[in-house]
């Protein structure tokens, strides 16, 4: 049985996903530029930066 949030939860959820993508793709652009990457090779790094965001840890800890 699937279990339907609120519109403002599933905000608060859409949010919280969206906030780790760029904090990690952001993390992960300047970390491959520090070690000479060039920017496709940095890009490269800030997509598996959001590939390997715990999912888990975004969520609020009531709903584990």
């Amino acid at each position: 049985m699937t279990k339907c949030y609120p519109p403002e939860e599933q905000l608060r959820i859409a949010e919280t996903v969206r906030a780790a993508c760029i904090k990690a793709a952001r993390e992960g652009y300047e970390d491959a530029g520090i070690h000479g990457l060039c920017h496709e090779g940095a890009w490269e790094c800030a997509i598996d930066a959001m590939r390997a965001i715990d999912l888990k840890a975004l969520l609020a800890p009531d709903c584990l």
